[in-house]
C-alpha cells in the first residue's frame, strides 16, 4: 500500500511537496487535555494575528491561492482547507472539537499554516492513495452526505481507486475515510511547496510525529514526497 503522486502533478506544480506521517495503534476515544490546549492556543493566536486583516491577502495562503489558479481553480470560490480554517478563526467563529486526531491535525495546521489531511488507513487497504488528476467516472461523497458526485476528468484530487477522498486537491475531504472515534491507523499528508513553506512543512511533520508518539505511544513512520521521489510505502 503506497502513497503516490503522479508525474503530471509536478508538471503543473513543479515545487509542490508532501510531508507524511503514518500513525498506527491510536486510541481515538478519549478527550486529551494537551491536544485541547494546543487547539485552543492555535485558535487564539490566529484570532489575534488576523484581527483587522484579510486572510486571503496573507503571505501564508498566497502559495495555495497561486497554485489553485495554476490548476484552474478559483480560490475565491474554492478556498484551500487552510485558508478556510484561518478565515473561520479570524472571524472568531472558533473550531469545533471533533476527536483527538482531528483536533491535533487542526492544531498543527493552525500553528504552521499548512493544509493537513487525515485518512483512516483501514478504509484504504489494500489500495494505494494517489494524488492525480481525476478521470471520467471518479466518484466523490461529500462530507456528511450519502450520494456520490461523479467528476469530470482533469481535476486534481486525492483518490483511492475511483473513489475521490479530497476534491480540488486540498479543498474538501470526502465522507469516506473520515476520522472517527474507532479509527486506529491514520495517514496524514501535509501539502506544501519547496520554495515557500518547506521549513514549516518539515517542522509540522516532526512535531506531529513527536506528539502522536508521546500522547498515544503509537507506531510512527514519516516520509516525504517531491518530484524526485514520488512514492512512499504506507504499509
Amino acid at each position: 500500500m503506497k502513497f503516490i503522486v503522479e508525474k503530471e502533478v509536478f508538471d503543473k506544480l513543479d515545487d509542490v511537496c508532501f510531508g507524511i506521517v503514518v500513525a498506527k495503534g491510536i486510541d481515538n476515544t478519549q478527550k486529551i487535555e494537551k491536544i485541547q490546549n494546543l487547539l485552543e492556543a492555535g485558535i487564539k493566536a490566529n484570532e489575534e494575528k488576523y484581527e483587522g486583516k484579510k486572510v486571503k491577502e496573507s503571505e501564508e495562503v498566497a502559495c495555495y491561492r497561486d497554485a489553485f489558479r495554476e490548476l484552474g481553480i478559483n480560490p475565491n470560490k474554492f478556498m484551500s482547507s487552510i485558508e478556510a480554517m484561518l478565515t473561520r478563526v479570524s472571524k472568531k467563529k472558533g473550531l469545533p472539537s471533533i476527536n483527538p486526531i482531528v483536533d491535533i491535525g487542526n492544531a498543527m495546521s493552525l500553528k504552521y499554516y499548512l493544509p493537513m489531511g487525515a485518512h483512516d488507513i483501514d478504509t484504504i487497504m489494500p489500495q494505494d492513495v494517489e494524488v492525480r488528476f481525476s478521470r471520467e467516472g471518479d466518484k466523490f461523497i461529500p462530507f456528511g452526505e450519502t450520494e456520490a458526485e461523479v467528476l469530470d476528468a482533469g481535476e486534481l484530487v486525492y483518490a483511492v481507486g475511483d473513489k475521490v477522498r479530497t476534491r480540488r486537491w486540498i479543498w474538501r475531504q470526502s465522507e469516506e475515510g473520515k476520522i472517527v472515534e474507532s479509527t486506529k491507523n491514520i495517514f496524514f499528508p501535509i501539502d506544501g511547496f519547496k520554495n515557500s513553506n518547506y521549513d514549516n512543512l518539515m517542522a509540522a511533520r516532526e512535531e506531529l510525529a513527536s506528539l502522536l508518539k508521546e500522547i498515544f505511544d503509537c507506531e510512527i513512520k514519516i516520509g516525504f514526497i517531491d518530484k524526485d521521489n514520488r512514492e512512499f510505502e504506507i504499509d
